[in-house]
């Protein structure tokens, strides 16, 4: 049982039941079907939110099987549309610490899951005020790649924009000079933002400043402008150039956003998103 006890694995088991219960297929994008004998998810519908096999949830419900990672806590939270102290409560019985605000586990709004599950047509995704990614739809991963198995530091995509250079794949090479402004004037603000004892902004900032000449020099300048409403050129390997508008829904506490893309007016945009689901996904680095 890893470093749970029995009692904690118990309530763990009943915990997920009394949740999956809650939830109406239609409230995560399913289909209720036929003979449904209850309103809630079954147990293989949880798995298949969570990216789990059933073996293993039916173990969890079950009070049995191995301690769940932090990344599958994070996963069931989501696929559950637990509240913040619901999915505190979920770490805690797992014996797992509960993550950092903005780190790639962290919780994400069940209303921002709820538009986001609303846009299947449409490229999507939440990422917190750091440029970390807490989840995509399947379009957003076509278009821009699977950002879900970063850690760390590397979570951060200003992080990997300013330290490893094939980040800047993704745009054309004349627009890295814009994006990399854009970039710290939003962190900046970001930055501005949250407590000024937060640890987090101010280690990737100074791990910035050390690793980057090019982020020294642009912080240096003081620009500071949250990325609201933009227009951007994306690199796909196979569609090319696909220009798109960039739109911006903030969490109240301005900690996370979630950002979807629609075709730029006056350009060929509109057809090669639809061309999305067939290519599939790109590949990150």
């Amino acid at each position: 049982m890893g470093g749970m006890g029995a009692a904690k694995y118990i309530e763990l088991g009943a915990f997920l039941r009394s949740r999956r219960d809650r939830i109406r297929p239609s409230d995560v994008g399913l289909p209720a079907g036929p003979r449904r004998r209850v309103p809630g998810l079954r147990r293989e519908e949880v798995a298949q939110l969570a990216g789990a096999s059933v073996d293993y949830y039916n173990e969890l419900e079950r009070g049995a099987g191995s301690q769940p990672s932090e990344q599958m806590l994070a996963a069931l939270a989501r696929a559950l549309r637990l509240t913040a102290d619901e999915r505190d409560y979920l770490y805690r019985l797992a014996d797992r610490p509960v993550p950092a605000p903005a780190g790639p586990a962290a919780h994400v709004h069940p209303g921002m899951l709820d538009l986001l599950q609303r846009m299947p047509s449409t490229p999507a995704q939440v990422i917190t005020d750091l440029h970390v990614t807490l989840v995509q739809n399947p379009l957003a991963v076509a278009l821009l790649g699977d950002h879900s198995g970063f850690r760390g530091p590397r979570a951060s995509f200003v992080h990997r924009w300013f330290t490893e250079p094939e980040s800047r794949l993704l745009y054309p090479e004349a627009d890295h000079a814009s994006q990399s402004r854009a970039f710290v004037a939003d962190l900046r603000a970001a930055a501005a933002r949250r407590d000024a004892k937060d640890t987090e902004v101010t280690s990737l900032v100074h791990t910035l400043q050390r690793a980057s000449p090019e982020f020294a020099a642009l912080w240096a300048a003081h620009e500071v402008a949250f990325r609201r409403d933009d227009r951007k050129r994306i690199r796909h390997p196979a569609l090319g150039v696909v220009e798109v508008d960039c739109l911006n829904l903030f969490s109240e506490d301005g900690r996370q956003r979630l950002l979807w893309f629609t075709p730029a007016v006056g350009t060929d945009s509109a057809g090669l998103l639809d061309l999305l689901a067939v290519v599939g996904t790109q590949e990150v680095s």
